[in-house]
């Protein structure tokens, strides 16, 4: 099939270029909004490494006229999606989206529902909490670099997960969400929009694949969450793309006082993966935990970009983004602890590792700090290193194969990250993803 032709073929499907699809029936301001994003992200310019926020990163790997939107799912894509669609055993609710289409739905219990949890598609809830969906919906400026990726997905997200934890509610099991890549050329805008308020209680695991792992295909995804005054909110992504799917992740957390949010963000598969993570402490005893393991092999690459910004005093955040790099493999971590005016006696880590298995793989780390109040504890690092020697050779010693040994010492440099979770079904099911990469 010749160049031409094929372009024709994506245009027919509705390419990612082409603008918002009008086959969607949302409110008229929420379609007013998606055009304006869109006007925006034609206006902003293409990322290159001469722009700080993307140094070192292969911005032509970002290359979107090939990928297309909408499209029909077949029945037997279908039925294959929901019967891989498997994670954890035990959970509160579940939803299952492949591409922009939600194609299974495990509902919260009824109990939860009468105490005032929402739990329900995006497309659903800007219609029937307008107010809170319009507060709260990519709020948040997109600050890390992927702006003109952010109107990307504000001008194309057409489905998604909205979950609201209403005061002093606890969901006791985890809420789960799948996010499936179905074909060639495919593309997902996943979204997230979870609000708690005051005390309230949650977790939530993300997942993310490809039916194909062979085919290219384009995500592009956003989350918003919002833990309210005295909230405890722990967010967890499991992101094993197939191995041609250039992904973008753009996160943003809001602490309020004396709240807490953790987030896990276990990144395994794509061609090329970055992820941003803006987390802001804007209430007095806010404490941000920013964890995540990466696991890189052949010619992956990912590249984090994270701000943890303290704009109360009293405040606290620990980052700790460990990378195993395997191959050719490339990682790129530019970090920053902003520790804003009057925000004084605030408390900020940030660490970074890096673990060369190979002479071939490349890890660049970029820490920094930028601090305008006093009375304040701040430290930041990056290091890189391959596996000890010693260690390698007590392994081998015990009649252990050098690959076995290697998996052996790989996983436990990542099981520090996984550990903070403090969530054993979690950290079980995590492990074994893990696992499956090595398997590979």
């Amino acid at each position: 099939m010749s160049s031409s032709v094929a372009l024709d073929e994506v245009s027919k499907a509705g390419s990612v270029l082409s603008g918002p699809l009008q086959s969607h029936d949302f409110p008229a301001w929420f379609r007013e909004q998606q055009q304006e994003a869109w006007k925006q992200f034609e206006s902003l310019p293409s990322p290159t490494r001469k722009d700080q926020l993307w140094r070192f990163s292969n911005v032509d790997l970002l290359d979107l006229k090939s990928f297309k939107v909408g499209g029909e799912l077949s029945d037997k894509d279908r039925d294959a999606i929901l019967e891989q669609s498997s994670g954890l055993d035990s959970v509160a609710a579940r939803l299952v989206f492949a591409g922009d289409q939600l194609i299974e739905r495990d509902v919260i219990s009824e109990q939860l529902k009468k105490r005032g949890v929402i739990f329900q598609p995006l497309e659903r809830a800007m219609v029937e909490h307008t107010d809170l969906f319009q507060k709260h919906f990519m709020s948040q400026p997109a600050v890390l670099g992927s702006a003109k990726f952010a109107a990307l997905h504000k001008a194309l997200v057409s489905s998604g997960t909205f979950l609201y934890v209403p005061r002093g509610v606890e969901i006791e099991l985890p809420i789960e969400i799948f996010h499936w890549l179905p074909g060639e050329s495919a593309s997902v805008f996943p979204h997230l929009l979870l609000i708690t308020d005051e005390l309230a209680k949650v977790t939530v695991v993300e997942h993310f694949r490809s039916l194909d792992r062979q085919v290219a295909g384009f995500a592009c995804g956003v989350n918003d969450l919002i833990a309210g005054p005295g909230a405890k909110v722990t967010y967890v992504c499991a992101q094993t793309w197939g191995e041609n799917v250039r992904a973008l992740q753009m996160n943003t957390t809001t602490v309020d006082h004396d709240a807490s949010a953790l987030s896990l963000n276990l990144h395994l598969g794509a061609k090329y993966s970055r992820f941003e993570s803006l987390s802001r402490l804007t209430g007095e005893g806010g404490r941000s935990d920013l964890l995540a393991v990466s696991v890189a092999d052949g010619e992956q690459e990912f590249d984090a970009r994270t701000l943890q910004d303290h704009v109360s005093p009293h405040t606290a955040s620990d980052l700790l983004y460990k990378n195993a790099l395997d191959g050719r493999a490339r990682c790129t971590f530019g970090g920053l602890i902003r520790v804003e005016p009057h925000a004084h006696f605030t408390d900020a880590y940030q660490k970074v590792r890096n673990l060369l298995l190979s002479d071939d793989a490349e890890a660049n780390s970029m820490p920094g700090l930028e601090i305008l109040a006093d009375n304040v504890r701040c430290t930041h690092g990056a290091t890189s290193g391959q596996i000890d020697e010693d260690e390698m050779f007590y392994l081998r010693s015990r009649g252990i194969p050098t690959k076995v040994a290697q998996r052996l010492l790989v996983t436990g440099f990542l099981n520090e990250v996984i550990q903070r979770l403090d969530q054993p079904a979690i950290a079980a099911h995590l492990h074994q993803l893990i696992e499956e990469k090595f398997a590979v």
